[in-house]
């Protein structure tokens, strides 16, 4: 997600109004006329299947919003980062994540600090 973008929270129905609305560029009545296992199949044509048990990824509800922390680096470790391109502070959070992650799964995640 780039700097300049927000996250816009709808209600269902906002959501139902702006799918219904005049001056759409989508063709919604061809979109709906097409079957579940028709839309699979396209998507698996344009990405490939879903791997299996990608249903024990699902997140649901409004994730914690994050914190703001000031954090001491190796100067090594913090070029790396930024040389993969924009976003280097999220590819450290995933990093963070996938470590904590981990550690839960084996146990060891087993204090918690805020």
């Amino acid at each position: 997600m780039e700097k300049n973008e927000r996250i816009a929270r709808a209600s269902a129905e906002d959501i139902r109004r702006k799918l219904d609305q005049e001056g759409s560029k989508t063709d919604w009545q061809r979109a709906r006329s097409h079957s579940q296992e028709h839309v699979e199949h396209l998507a698996d044509e344009d990405d490939g299947p879903l791997p299996e048990g990608w249903e024990s990824t699902i997140e649901l509800g409004i994730p914690e919003p994050k914190k703001g922390v000031h954090i001491r680096l190796d100067p090594h470790v913090l070029r790396w980062f930024k040389a993969q391109g924009p976003g280097y502070q999220t590819r450290i959070n995933a990093v963070l994540r996938g470590f904590v992650e981990a550690r839960e799964r084996a146990g060891d995640g087993d204090r918690k600090a805020d």
